[in-house]
């Protein structure tokens, strides 16, 4: 079966595709990676650089910023100049502006050089995946694309777990120097294996049509990201960003449509297996990646658990995510497209329903199990949704449609968490109640943001404040309530979106791809 369109007729030439795959993947992970493992460090930062929340929320905020939005530049000049070139440009950015980050002095130093490490990151996913395309033969496409999406899904417990070994010996600086031996070795790799490729013609750069597709990017991200922050969707640095974002998608649109050489050729999307299967993945990262910062929450401040021992507990996320998407390849063969994708976000609203269980006294067991179904539901979703995506592009365009796979995907993680820790915070605060009266109004105020804010409070007032150490334990204990029926709630609407998309899929994915097209059999 083929699994593309329109691909170019490659050599015959044997290739190590073991050692390709292998460096391919590593610059994968390594950037993915960079999304989780900051996280554990982010409290040694704040002592260190004395950085405030809206400071360190920054931190992580400038990289997937910068990262999403010139995703879609890069695949462009990737296709044009060269994938493995424009890759190796990527790597050194990156790990140039991982160096500075270890030894930023002060946190808008350290924001600065993340929002580098985002430019340098945005290169990768959309240059591995068009070498990977144009590097493999087409009949191991799908087996390859599993196992790139495999190590993507393995970044979710590797990143908090390394950096959590890593902070048990070094200081916070070693979650970024750890990218300089990786990027390294990728460099190596990248040049030993794997050939230049490029678009056939060189056509004229779509400047418009890139600065349109950048600004509509970037005003979406950053108006979420605000509004996630802040929990008001309705102001001009939230709101008003995201509608300017909307605005601009007709815009780029309009114009590409009148380019003789557009950059984004928006006919990709009129093919079902690319629109629907852009949609789904984005779906999936949205309820995957939103529930993930809800349980990072829920097993460090209600069930105590220390950065690394967190790592540890994702370990089933991970394994699951690993093993459904080195399958589903197998599982596409035997059911289609259409099947596997919705089987896969079915999953994840069941390991999202079995979440609705857990309470403080929860059993092990049930988080894990929980995780692992979420780990099968999203690997088959990310490893069958790719080779969908990339079977409906040229291979002379294979980094354009690999940015937009992966720039709507990361849209949709960047939306998951806003969304859903929106819901979490109103929610979280209707819940509260009258918990924290005893303490001075300003305290109250304080500490109804969030239970991370509401213990701070507590901890802080218990040391200051003469009150009853009673009422301190019962305000605890009443906190941690309020956020688990908060998570609950906010799970229901995780799973409402994923029960959504399951129905789409259902409707909209193509069951099988005939050789040589799209069309559904």
């Amino acid at each position: 079966m083929a699994f593309a369109v329109g691909i170019t007729q490659r050599s015959s030439t044997k290739r190590p595709t073991g050692l390709l795959l292998l460096a391919m993947g590593a610059c994968f992970l390594m950037v993915m990676m960079d999304n989780t493992i900051l996280n554990v460090a982010l409290r040694d930062i704040q002592l260190d650089l004395s950085a405030s929340t809206a400071q360190l929320q920054w931190a992580v905020d400038s990289y997937i910023l910068v990262y999403a939005a010139m995703m879609f530049t890069a695949g462009v000049l990737a296709d044009r100049f060269g994938r493995r070139r424009l890759l190796a440009i990527g790597l050194l950015i990156f790990a140039v502006a991982s160096a500075f980050s270890a030894w930023a002095a002060t946190p808008e130093q350290l924001i600065f050089w993340r929002a580098v490490m985002g430019l340098g990151g945005a290169v990768v996913p959309p240059a591995t995946l068009a070498i990977i395309k144009d590097g493999i033969t087409e009949e191991d496409q799908a087996k390859a694309l599993g196992i790139w999406a495999a190590l993507g899904g393995l970044s979710v417990a590797f990143g908090p777990i390394l950096g959590g070994l890593l902070l048990t010996s070094f200081w916070w600086g070693s979650v970024f120097l750890i990218n300089l031996p990786i990027a390294a070795a990728c460099l190596v790799l990248l040049y030993v294996v794997a050939p230049e490729s490029k678009g056939p013609t060189k056509r004229a750069l779509d400047i418009p049509g890139l600065v349109l597709a950048a600004a509509a990017t970037t005003a979406l991200v950053y108006g979420v990201i605000e509004a996630g922050s802040s929990g008001k969707w309705v102001e001009v640095n939230s709101g008003g960003f995201i509608a300017l974002g909307l605005a601009l998608i007709p815009v780029l649109v309009a114009v590409e449509r009148k380019t003789k050489a557009p950059a984004l050729d928006v006919a990709l999307f009129r093919r079902a297996a690319f629109s629907a299967g852009t949609l789904a993945i984005s779906l999936a990262f949205f309820a995957l990646t939103g529930g993930t910062f809800l349980l990072v929450f829920f097993v460090q401040l209600v069930l105590g658990k220390t950065p690394l021992e967190l790592g540890l507990l994702l370990l089933p996320v991970a394994a699951g995510s690993v093993a459904s998407a080195l399958g589903s390849a197998a599982l596409v063969r035997f059911m289609g497209f259409k099947l596997t994708i919705t089987f896969g976000l079915l999953a994840l609203a069941a390991a999202l329903a079995a979440f609705l269980l857990m309470d403080a006294h929860t059993s092990i067991f049930l988080l894990e199990s929980g995780l692992f179904v979420a780990g099968l539901g999203m690997g088959s979703v990310m490893g069958s949704t790719t080779t969908l995506v990339m079977s409906a592009v040229d291979a002379e365009k294979a980094g354009v449609g690999s940015a937009v796979n992966n720039t709507l995907r990361q849209l949709g993680a960047a939306l998951g968490v806003a969304a859903l820790g929106s819901v979490l915070s109103t929610a979280y605060k209707s819940q509260l109640g009258a918990a924290l009266a005893f303490l001075p109004p300003e305290l109250q105020a304080k500490g109804e943001d969030s239970l991370g804010a509401t213990m701070f409070v507590l901890e802080q007032a218990s040391g200051s404040f003469a009150g009853d150490a009673e009422a301190f334990q019962k305000a605890l204990i009443q906190a941690q309530t309020a956020f688990v029926d908060a998570m609950h709630t906010t799970f229901v609407v995780g799973i409402v979106v994923l029960l959504l998309g399951s129905l789409i899929a259902a409707i909209w994915v193509p069951g099988r791809l005939q050789a040589g097209n799209t069309k559904t059999t």
